[in-house]
């Protein structure tokens, strides 16, 4: 492709790329359409790129496809496939409303949605016009999607297939927060119906589905989280556990981070084994974003007795606690301080507290009196290092730069 020069008039204006699909604004310059329905969509911009020139509210309505251009770029791309153009299929129609309102009538009248959920997923994939039509309020697709995931009778393979196509097309959607906000008002049960398709769904569909529970769980009223069943804790805590994708694990962190903002929520998230999980994945995480998030809910979960406990359970809680401070991000070495000031003010057994020494908590805390960090830190740091003072003084774990510390 390097050795070939693409004439310039077939490079869109916005994306320098080669046109697929050229239409014409009024303004008598042509773009791709996927750029150019990208510009006039994003908002406040109702101007030609290139002329400047004001264009109407529906300019989108206004572009003119330019079949003649069209065919000399595929000519062009045909002629030189040899040396690596790549050849583009002449565009399909974009899909209308009366379209979709056929398409999703002769769903809702066949035994399975399963042909009309194969439809919308290729239009889907067609343009990014197509996505917006579907979208839209008033198409009836996401209602469609969310029908289809709320059947509590999906049992069968067949079925659960269908609730897996309906949950990746609505992730791939990619609603506004407005649209998630409508939809949960019209459907209070889509949260329960989510956590429920995570129990037999594909990694995919779980991935899909617990980054439509974070969307959810932003935008929906507080008082509806304070009924979150153990299942719901139990579906967060295998999606990290089982590592299902990046996406899905920082989705499940901040679900739990949401959540558990609740003391009986915490308490469900540690029976359902969110500590040792969590602890985990911070023996192995090298992302510095993840290992902070990480934190930020471990700390979320020792405000109360049991998380703690489950820390110092763990055989590597507070030593992989302790190994975070000052290598990861201040925010992280904040919630790591936390976690240990809880550890220090709960479950300080003679035991727990020769291991904060042993495995080098002390010694981090000590450093931190020492260096730029948050005053919120150091003074914890000054707090916990002041709880157990006495016995760390006589440790022979402590060096004599730490006991003038202690």
């Amino acid at each position: 492709m390097e050795q070939v020069e693409v004439p310039s008039y077939f490079l869109c204006p916005i994306s320098l790329q080669i046109m697929r699909d050229p239409v014409t604004l009024p303004t008598g310059i042509t773009y791709d359409r996927d750029s150019i329905e990208r510009w006039l969509s994003s908002g406040n911009r109702n101007a030609c790129p290139v002329t400047n020139q004001p264009l109407p509210p529906a300019a989108v309505n206004l572009l003119t496809p330019n079949h003649t251009l069209r065919r000399i770029v595929q000519a062009w791309c045909a002629a030189n496939s040899s040396l690596g153009v790549q050849r583009f299929p002449t565009p399909r129609p974009p899909v209308d409303k009366p379209l979709l309102t056929a398409l999703l009538d002769d769903a809702r009248s066949r035994p399975s949605p399963l042909p009309a959920l194969r439809k919308l997923k290729n239009l889907l994939s067609d343009s990014d016009r197509n996505k917006r039509t579907l979208a839209a309020a008033d198409s009836g697709v996401v209602d469609f999607l969310v029908s289809i995931i709320s059947n509590v009778h999906g049992e069968h393979q067949k079925e659960e297939e269908e609730k897996e196509l309906a949950i990746e097309i609505l992730h791939a959607l990619q609603l506004t927060d407005e649209d998630f906000i409508q939809l949960f008002e019209g459907n209070l049960d889509l949260l329960e119906s989510l956590t429920s398709a995570m129990r037999r769904s594909s990694f995919q569909a779980r991935s899909h589905a617990v980054q439509l529970i974070k969307l959810v769980m932003c935008l929906i009223r507080p008082e509806k989280l304070l009924n979150l069943g153990e299942g719901f804790f139990e579906e967060m805590v295998k999606a990290l556990r089982d590592r299902i994708s990046y996406g899905a694990t920082e989705a499940a962190l901040r679900v739990l981070n949401t959540a558990c903002r609740w003391e009986p929520n915490a308490a469900r998230a540690v029976d359902a084994g969110a500590v040792a999980v969590l602890v985990d994945l911070l023996l192995d995480e090298t992302e510095k974003r993840a290992s902070e998030m990480m934190l930020v809910v471990l700390d979320v979960l020792c405000r109360g007795e049991r998380g703690v406990s489950e820390v110092v359970r763990h055989a590597a809680g507070v030593a992989v606690v302790s190994k975070k401070i000052l290598r990861v991000t201040p925010l992280a070495t904040e919630r790591a301080v936390r976690v240990l000031y809880s550890i220090a003010r709960r479950a300080a057994s003679s035991e727990v507290v020769e291991e904060m020494v042993e495995v080098g908590a002390v010694a981090k805390l000590c450093v931190l009196l020492n260096v730029e960090c948050g005053e919120r830190t150091r003074e914890m740091a000054k707090a916990i290092l002041g709880m157990h003072s006495r016995v760390w003084r006589s440790s022979p774990c402590v060096s004599r730069a730490q006991v003038r510390v202690l």
